[in-house]
C-alpha cells in the first residue's frame, strides 16, 4: 500500500473513531470494544445490526444509533474545525496516539492536541505535578524549583493548567526552556481559567473534549486520569484529603506509575493529602533529584542559560541557596544599586525570584 493510501486509510479510520465518539452512549470502553470486535472503527460502522447486537455490553438504543447520519456529520464538521484551528486529532490505534495512555482502562478514542506533542512511550520521560489551587507561598516556590529543574533535566512537565500549583509548574518548566503539557477539562480552544490564556500559548494542550467544549465539574476527575497516564510519576505538592490531586495519585497507582508527595506543615489542611500518601508509601520528595533518582533517570544536560553580563552572572552564581540582599552584597562585592539592578534583570528573565525577603534561583 502506498504512503498516500496509508494516509487515506488512517483518515478514514480517524473519521470513524470520531463518529463513534459522537454516538450517544458510546464511551471509550464501548468504542474500543467495537474496534476490537470488528477489527477497526470503520468496520464497526459498516457492520449490520445483527452483527452489532452480538457485541457484549451494547444496549438496543446504542446499537440503533451506530451508523446513523448525525454523529458522522458532527465528526466531519469537527475535522473541518480542527483543521481551521491548527488542532491535531489523534485516534486510538493510529500513528501519533500516545502509547502511554494505554496504561488506562479507558483511554480516549480520540485526543485533541494543540501544539507539538512529544513522543510519549509506555513509560514516558514525563512527570505530572499537581496540587491545590490555593497553594501556600512555600509550596509555590518549591513547585517552581522542582518543575524548572526537571525541565532542565529533559523531563516533560505535565499538569492541568489550573490555578495554583498547576500554573506554577507549567510556567517554571517553560521558563527553564523545557516542554510542558497542559491537560484540560475543557476543549483546547476554550482555556480555563481565562487568566492562563497567555501561559496556555506556551504549552502543548491536550483534551478529550470536542472543540468549543467549556469546563464542567465532571470533566476534571476524568482529566486527572490523563495527567497520570501521560507521566511516569505524579508529584503531589499540596492538597486536602478530598482533592483532585489525590484523584490523580489514585489514577497514577492504577496505571502502575510512581506517586511522589511533598511533606508540608503539620496541621495545615493543604498538607493532609500528601501526608496520607506518604503514610501509604509515596516517595518523599523535596527536589527534582528525588524524582530523577527514584525513576532511575540521569539528570541529563542542563538547559543552557543565556549569556549574562558579569554582574548578573556573579549574582546568579551567588543564588545557589536563598539569600538576603545583605548576603548577596557580601558574596558578590556589588553595591546596593548594582545588586538591585542585576536582580531585577534576572527576575525579568525568569532566572531569579524573591520569596519571603530572600532571593533564590527559579
Amino acid at each position: 500500500m502506498t504512503a498516500l493510501a496509508d494516509s487515506a486509510a488512517a483518515q478514514a479510520e480517524l473519521l470513524a473513531l470520531l463518529t463513534l465518539r459522537f454516538t450517544p452512549a458510546l464511551g471509550p470502553r464501548r468504542t474500543e470494544s467495537l474496534r476490537r470486535h470488528f477489527g477497526s472503527a470503520e468496520a464497526a460502522l459498516a457492520a449490520p445490526l445483527t452483527a452489532l447486537r452480538g457485541v457484549p455490553g451494547l444496549e438496543a438504543k446504542t446499537v440503533a444509533a451506530i451508523g446513523t447520519p448525525g454523529p458522522r456529520e458532527q465528526a466531519e464538521a469537527e475535522l473541518r474545525k480542527a483543521k481551521a484551528g491548527g488542532v491535531t486529532l489523534l485516534g486510538r490505534g493510529l500513528p501519533g496516539y500516545p502509547e502511554a495512555l494505554e496504561a488506562l482502562g479507558d483511554p480516549p478514542a480520540v485526543l485533541w492536541v494543540l501544539g507539538d506533542l512529544p513522543d510519549l512511550p509506555a513509560v514516558p520521560r514525563a512527570v505530572g505535578i499537581v496540587g491545590t489551587r490555593g497553594a501556600s507561598p512555600h509550596a509555590r516556590s518549591l513547585t517552581r524549583d522542582l518543575a524548572a529543574d526537571l525541565a532542565r533535566a529533559g523531563v516533560v512537565v505535565v499538569s492541568g493548567l489550573a490555578r495554583g500549583i498547576d500554573t506554577e509548574a507549567h510556567r517554571a518548566a517553560v521558563d527553564a526552556g523545557g516542554l510542558s503539557i497542559g491537560v484540560l477539562g475543557s476543549a483546547v480552544n476554550h482555556i480555563y481559567p481565562a487568566e492562563n490564556a497567555e501561559l496556555a500559548g506556551r504549552l502543548t494542550l491536550v483534551s478529550e473534549y470536542p472543540l468549543g467544549t467549556g469546563p464542567a465539574q465532571h470533566h476534571f476527575p476524568a482529566r486527572n486520569r490523563l495527567i497520570a497516564a501521560l507521566s511516569a510519576g505524579a508529584v503531589v505538592v499540596e492538597g486536602e484529603l478530598k482533592s483532585g490531586s489525590l484523584i490523580t495519585a489514585t489514577h497514577a497507582l492504577e496505571c502502575g506509575r510512581t506517586v511522589f508527595a511533598v511533606p508540608g506543615r503539620a496541621g495545615d489542611p493543604r498538607a493532609a493529602g500528601p501526608h496520607r500518601l506518604l503514610r501509604e508509601g509515596a516517595v518523599l520528595t523535596e527536589t527534582a533529584g528525588d524524582v530523577l533518582a527514584e525513576l532511575g533517570w540521569e539528570e541529563g544536560p542542563a538547559a543552557r542559560l543565556p549569556d549574562l553580563p558579569p554582574e548578573q552572572a556573579r549574582v546568579y552564581a551567588a543564588l545557589s541557596t536563598p539569600a538576603t540582599l545583605d548576603d548577596l552584597r557580601g558574596a558578590t562585592g556589588l553595591g546596593l544599586a548594582e545588586l538591585q539592578t542585576a536582580l531585577v534583570m534576572l527576575q525579568l528573565m525568569g532566572l531569579a525570584e524573591e520569596v519571603g525577603g530572600r532571593w533564590t534561583r527559579r
